[in-house]
């Protein structure tokens, strides 16, 4: 072992984690732009950061970002399935940061590996659903008085963190990466609705062209994995909770029902929520034999996956990541990755020109934590506006677009109600 510490499954995987490691660094443009400003001011000098992410290719060029920008970082995951152990093989071969990861960890491990990368005491933390948060506001409180702050990069970690500000329990500031404009409407929509069905179709080899598929959930989120169920082919329903939410999806041209409805016509079941029991028992028994569910929230309780285990007279793996659960009316239902994060558990995740615009956002966000005199006062705090329009601005100009800027005159106009 060198300098810095590692556990990951085996070290001898590092070659093959490398290569994807630099395929993703050489179609990251605007993270590479960011980098080079890292290297050159070295605004993390002197700090530790800790990073809990999905350890794969595009999030290794991000903790590999950090630490050329003088950060001592300790990286580890954010999913259980999520953790492609020869990309943490490759990062830990470069013995340029600590890396605690491990595909397929049980909870104990995987938990104490959250531990592991909070021990040596971080300035900042980039979270990805909440699960540094859940610790640093539970058993490592010591740890979150001494933080400069932190960023998230999810919806269902910001909903989070919003709930413990609401409480007067948030112990640091957070920038909500989440609810940046060049995050949430490209990462979330086209990253989502294309590394699901990805996923799902490597995944079953099964067509999805007409098909009933059903879609719970209608946010930014579901809405791309709803549009491109409808590209490929497929019938689409939506179920949702939000009556403006659901309005919208019928002026978009899909069917909007409840899930019990739903449950008798569906092929394939998506859930975006962010909830849990969004799929429970009634619902799997009034399914079609052979229907497939799946998860792309961030946490693996929106399909009802325990409750399903107690009513199945048999389980049995179909295929590679999928498990059938034979019902007592002799229908199977099939759940792809033990209904966890779909597109990252069942495959690659995010396409990596969506993930470089979302890791330019959190690697500046964590540069303007650590150019901060001072620490920020406890708070959710949105991401700069100049951060956000510098990702843009830098995309633009790797693809040679240009745009129009407001004159003079116009900026007087549209900034003046005397017309």
């Amino acid at each position: 072992m060198g300098k810095f510490n590692y556990e990951v499954k085996d070290i001898n995987l590092a070659k093959t984690g490398l290569e994807k490691i630099e395929w993703a660094y050489r179609n990251m443009p605007v993270l590479r732009a960011i980098e080079a400003e890292l290297i050159e001011k070295q605004p993390f000098a002197g700090l530790k950061i800790s990073v809990s992410v999905h350890v794969e290719a595009k999030t290794a060029c991000l903790a590999r970002a950090l630490a050329r920008g003088g950060a001592e970082v300790a990286l580890t995951g954010c999913n259980p399935l999520s953790t492609q152990d020869d990309v943490a093989a490759g990062l830990a071969s470069l013995d340029i940061m600590n890396v605690y990861a491990v595909h397929g960890d049980d909870e104990d491990h995987y938990w104490n590996r959250l531990r592991s990368a909070l021990a040596f005491k971080p300035d900042i933390v980039i979270d990805d659903g909440g699960d540094f948060a859940l610790l640093l506001h539970s058993e490592m409180q010591d740890l979150a008085k001494n933080l400069r702050g932190g960023c998230e990069e999810t919806t269902t970690g910001v909903h989070r963190l919003e709930i413990l500000k609401g409480e007067n329990k948030l112990l640091y500031p957070v920038i909500a990466v989440n609810d940046a404009r060049c995050k949430h409407l490209f990462d979330n929509r086209f990253g989502t609705g294309q590394s699901v069905w990805t996923a799902i179709m490597a995944t079953t080899n099964l067509v999805v062209a007409g098909k009933t598929v059903v879609v719970a959930g209608y946010g930014m989120c579901g809405r791309g994995v709803a549009m491109r169920a409808k590209g490929l082919g497929a019938k689409v329903i939506v179920t949702e909770i939000d009556p403006v939410k659901a309005c919208e999806a019928i002026m978009e041209g899909y069917q909007v029902m409840t899930m019990d409805e739903a449950a008798p016509l569906g092929d394939f079941f998506v859930t975006v929520t962010g909830c849990k029991d969004v799929i429970i028992g009634r619902h799997f028994e009034a399914m079609k034999d052979g229907a497939v569910c799946c998860n792309a929230g961030h946490f693996d309780c929106e399909v009802s996956v325990a409750e399903l285990k107690k009513m199945c007279v048999d389980s049995t793996e179909l295929r590679n990541n999928i498990i059938g659960y034979k019902l007592n009316n002799g229908n199977t239902v099939c759940v792809i990755a033990e209904g966890r994060l779909v597109n990252l558990a069942s495959g690659d995740g995010h396409p990596v020109e969506i993930m470089d615009m979302s890791f330019a956002l959190q690697a500046q966000s964590a540069m303007y934590i650590a150019n901060n005199p001072e620490r920020l006062p406890i708070d959710v705090y949105q991401t700069p506006e100049v951060i956000d329009n510098r990702v843009a601005e830098i995309l633009l100009n790797t693809k040679g677009i240009s745009i129009d800027k407001l004159t003079p005159e116009q900026e007087k106009y549209i900034s003046s109600w005397d017309l």
